[in-house]
C-alpha cells in the first residue's frame, strides 16, 4: 500500500484550493492560447509546456502567457524544476517525480502513468498527480491508454488529489468520476 503524505503536503498546498480545470500547453494549439486562456473557467490552471521553442523563446512565450493567466486569476504551473518555476514566477512545477524531487517550496503537479509512478510521485510529496492517458490522446498517438476502470483503481490509491489528462473534456470527467481534469484540445 503507498505511504501517504497528504498532512505535510496539504500544509504546503490545500488540495480544495487546486483548480477543478486545467489547460495545458502544446504546440498544436500554440495560436489559440490566448483564446482558450480566456474561455477557462474562473480559478481554473494553465500548465505551460511549449517543449518545442528554444530557452529564450520559450521563457518569452511563458511570460506572455502569465501575464494574461494572472489578469484572470489563473494558477500558473511550469513544466520544468521547481527552481525554474520559481526563477520564472510560476506557482508551480510540473513533471515525473524524479525531476521534483528537490527545490523550493512550491506547488508540484506529477505526471503519473502507473502504480509505480504514483507511488514516486507520494514520496516526493506532489501536491497532486496528472493520471493519464486516461482516453485515446493526440498528444501521443497509438499510446495505451488507461480507460475509465484503471483510471479509476489507480485514483483510489492516490492519497492527492487527481487530475484526470489524456482526450479529456467536462463530460468524459463527470462519466469517469474525475473532480478535476486537464486538456489540451477539449479546451483549446
Amino acid at each position: 500500500m503507498a505511504r501517504c503524505y497528504s498532512v505535510c503536503v496539504r500544509r504546503r498546498y490545500p488540495s480544495r484550493s487546486l483548480p477543478k480545470v486545467w489547460l495545458v500547453s502544446d504546440a498544436r494549439i500554440d495560436d489559440r492560447m490566448e483564446q482558450a486562456i480566456d474561455r477557462l473557467p474562473p480559478g481554473s490552471g494553465l500548465i505551460f509546456r511549449h517543449h518545442h521553442l528554444a530557452p529564450p523563446q520559450r521563457k518569452a512565450r511563458f511570460q506572455a502567457l502569465l501575464t494574461r493567466a494572472r489578469r484572470r486569476g489563473l494558477l500558473v504551473v511550469l513544466a520544468g524544476t521547481a527552481m525554474q518555476a520559481r526563477r520564472w514566477g510560476a506557482d508551480g512545477a510540473y513533471g515525473p517525480a524524479d525531476r521534483l524531487a528537490q527545490g523550493p517550496a512550491l506547488l508540484r503537479l506529477v505526471t503519473v502513468h502507473s502504480l509505480a509512478e504514483l507511488g514516486a510521485a507520494h514520496r516526493v510529496r506532489a501536491d497532486a498527480v496528472l493520471l493519464s492517458p486516461v482516453f485515446a490522446t493526440r498528444t501521443h498517438p497509438g499510446a495505451a491508454v488507461l480507460g475509465p476502470v484503471r483510471f479509476q483503481l489507480i485514483a483510489a490509491r492516490s492519497c492527492v488529489p487527481v487530475i484526470a489528462l489524456g482526450g479529456m473534456n467536462a463530460g468524459r470527467a463527470r462519466r469517469i468520476g474525475a473532480r478535476r481534469w486537464a486538456a489540451i484540445d477539449g479546451l483549446a
